[in-house]
């Protein structure tokens, strides 16, 4: 399975659920910045969670099928057109070879995702295929798609692939079947709240910045991309004046600048820093966060670690219990 690259959009990369166990080399995660997303798309086409896939942010992309191909679009960034047709994101599509492949930006969220069966093919990097920019490797090398490349999936399909291509390759026309998956079931896109756990430094802060931090409104900035989010709210102050020697930092930590304003790190975040940490956003809410566009408003709300990691288990259980049910669907019913 093979598509052409016609126009490359905003920021189209090749990712995968991130570049573990190197940050102790200052080597970030990278990564989906909607890791649920990406591993729902995976699952719909028979594929690992991990396998690559292309994250395109907010549309513009064009593709041309060179060869006939079973993909699925996940997230609200975007939606596929192929000639007159709008067709659905959350579930698996064949795609006729000579297909051209039109992604339009959505108004909801920021991030799409697009498997394709077998997962896209590229080098493994640092035991990842995730592109990261600022160092350029990883991915298409280290950069974003360009017109004119062309990728392949990976040449072994899963058997659950080749049952969905076995029954939805009608060889005229996209086909895809009259399911698919509620993202909301896993993930609480568009709640306007994001869980957070109390960080290292959250004692740091006054009393009366706690409860602007928890009880306030923050909206998204335009200063934003995948190494962090700013975010427009009150100014937080400290309660004293201790500094913070840098320290390390993961996708997620909310940090506090000399300023009073709130960053949250991304996915291409630095491995460590000096800005003392309120928080950090439940793993659970990662995806919902990385969603949140500029202008959008969202609320803080603590919770304790117990239920963070109860959070996560519960969601991870679900998404591992969708790739068990896919594997064991070998007669999708197509629309008439």
């Amino acid at each position: 399975m093979q598509i052409e690259v016609i126009s490359p959009g905003m920021l189209v990369t090749l990712q995968d659920q991130g570049r573990t166990g190197h940050r102790r080399a200052g080597v970030p995660a990278a990564g989906c910045m909607d890791p649920v997303a990406a591993a729902i798309a995976n699952s719909l086409v028979g594929n690992d969670r991990n396998d690559a896939v292309i994250e395109m942010a907010y549309g513009g992309a064009v593709f041309l099928a060179v060869s006939d191909l079973l993909i699925a679009i996940c997230g609200g960034g975007c939606e596929l057109r192929i000639g007159s047709r709008t067709l659905p994101s959350w579930r698996p599509v064949f795609v006729p070879a000579g297909s051209r492949l039109s992604f339009t930006s959505a108004s909801t969220q920021i991030y799409s995702y697009l498997a394709i069966a077998g997962g896209w093919h590229c080098p493994v990097v640092l035991e990842s295929r995730s592109t990261y920019l600022f160092a350029a490797f990883g991915g298409m090398e280290g950069r974003g798609l360009r017109k004119g490349d062309r990728l392949a999936n990976q040449p072994r399909i899963s058997s659950a692939s080749q049952a969905l291509l076995l029954h939805l390759a009608n060889g005229a026309e996209p086909t895809y079947p009259n399911w698919g998956v509620n993202p909301s079931a896993l993930a609480a896109y568009g709640s306007g709240v994001i869980r957070f756990i109390k960080g290292h430094e959250y004692q740091w802060f006054s009393a009366s910045s706690i409860r602007c931090f928890e009880k306030s409104t923050f909206v998204v900035s335009r200063q934003s991309n995948r190494m962090g989010y700013t975010l427009k709210g009150p100014s937080l102050k400290r309660g004293g004046k201790r500094e913070l020697y840098s320290t390390a930092v993961v996708t997620g930590t909310i940090q506090v600048t000399a300023a009073g304003d709130v960053i949250v790190l991304m996915a291409d975040s630095q491995t460590t820093g000096g800005y003392p940490r309120i928080g950090q956003v439940a793993a659970v809410d990662i995806s919902v966060f990385a969603q949140l566009r500029p202008g959008d408003a969202i609320r803080f709300v603590p919770i304790d670690l117990d239920e963070a990691e109860t959070l996560y288990l519960r969601q991870q259980y679900g998404l591992a219990r969708l790739k068990n049910v896919l594997s064991l669907v070998d007669k999708p019913y197509t629309e008439e």
